[in-house]
């Protein structure tokens, strides 16, 4: 599929001028002619021979020239003689340096270099030709666009990824997916700590939700928790797990349902059993925790659940209702670095219904 896109460029290219090639007449001189390019069998070393006669005759930078040069490209292509399609249009971007379609023949050269498995030097050419060409379109599509879409596979840093898809997102909104292209700026701006970048491009994502991507089977939910959370007070927040535990523990021995309301996180706060997902419908929007502590008497395990980490932990309770009596409290370490002051503390997040399994 890579390569499906800029293969369909070329093809429409030599489609579009095949008809040109066939009408111009060929000169008999071959001075000037590098043997280097004549090759292959017979057949294949005299349309070469031709190509590069009939290219001697145009105009440089003219649309007949641009005609001869890409067949001639796409005949090296065909030989899969990458090489030598390599050489030949690095020498034609080299000594016509003003030619309106070195953005193309640089497009053909990554081309090149991604059938020859070089994929970091392609990633170069196509930066180069963002960066350096002014944007070209054939077949009514932009190099550009093809570039970016490329680099975004190729070049895998940060900081790069977040000017692909910036650019992406401002320059070409209507040829792409938005909604992969904001939750992607998103991942890319938390990878170098941009995150007040990265909650505005969730922010953007959100009216997109629903939206497959790859890699990210959560992506609504985690886009929403991001910018909830970052507009929430986040006065439920604890210095720490045992301080969270101590609290909650104490309004259990009292009764204290207000006391343990108050724990609770105020945003993405989630009730669901342990065969759910995330993605599953588990949120308790209405949930009153005082109905269910009402003339019960809820008991706690003497420690921590043993599949606890550094980074999460669990507390077996009981007593909540016949229904469903055990309920694991699941206290969850914050990763928001956006705000320091936060950042490391703990949180009541959520509760799984019945028996761990």
């Amino acid at each position: 599929m890579r390569n499906k896109k800029i293969y369909t460029i070329f093809t429409a290219v030599l489609l579009f001028f095949s008809c040109e090639i066939a009408a111009k007449g060929i000169k008999s001189d071959v001075s000037g002619i590098d043997p280097y390019y004549i090759t292959g069998t017979k057949e294949n070393r005299e349309k070469f021979l031709e190509l590069n006669k009939l290219l001697k005759q145009e105009e440089p930078g003219s649309e007949g020239e641009f005609a001869v040069i890409s067949e001639i490209a796409r005949s090296f292509g065909q030989q899969k003689d990458f090489d030598r399609l390599i050489h030949f249009l690095m020498a034609r971007n080299i000594n016509n340096s003003a030619d309106p379609y070195n953005a193309y023949y640089l497009l053909m050269i990554a081309y090149a270099y991604i059938q020859l498995d070089s994929l970091p030097i392609a990633a170069m050419y196509f930066d180069l030709i963002v960066n350096n060409y002014p944007d070209l379109s054939i077949n009514e599509e932009s190099i550009h666009l093809v570039c970016l879409t490329q680099l975004i596979e190729l070049n895998r840093n940060p900081e790069r990824q977040v000017w692909y898809y910036n650019e992406l997102i401002s320059r070409f909104p209507d040829k792409i997916d938005l909604g992969i292209a904001y939750f992607m700026l998103g991942q890319a701006c938390e990878k170098i700590g941009d995150w007040n970048g990265a909650i505005q491009a969730y922010t953007n994502y959100l009216p997109y939700t629903g939206t497959l991507i790859l890699g990210f089977p959560n992506a609504d939910q985690y886009a929403k928790q991001q910018v909830d959370f970052s507009k929430s007070q986040k006065d439920w927040t604890f210095e720490s797990l045992p301080a969270l535990r101590s609290t909650i523990e104490t309004a259990l021995d009292t009764g204290n349902a207000r006391a343990l309301q108050r724990c609770q996180a105020k945003v993405n706060f989630f009730g669901r059993s342990w065969g759910q997902t995330e993605t599953d419908e588990g949120r308790m929007v209405d949930f009153n925790i005082a109905e269910f502590m009402y003339n019960n008497r809820i008991r706690y395990a003497s420690s921590l659940d043993a599949t606890s980490n550094a980074t999460e932990a669990y507390l077996r309770t009981t007593g909540w209702s016949r229904y469903m009596e055990i309920w694991y409290l699941y206290f969850r370490k914050i990763n928001f670095p956006q705000d320091p002051e936060i950042h490391g503390r703990w949180e009541w997040a959520g509760i799984y219904y019945g028996e761990r399994f």
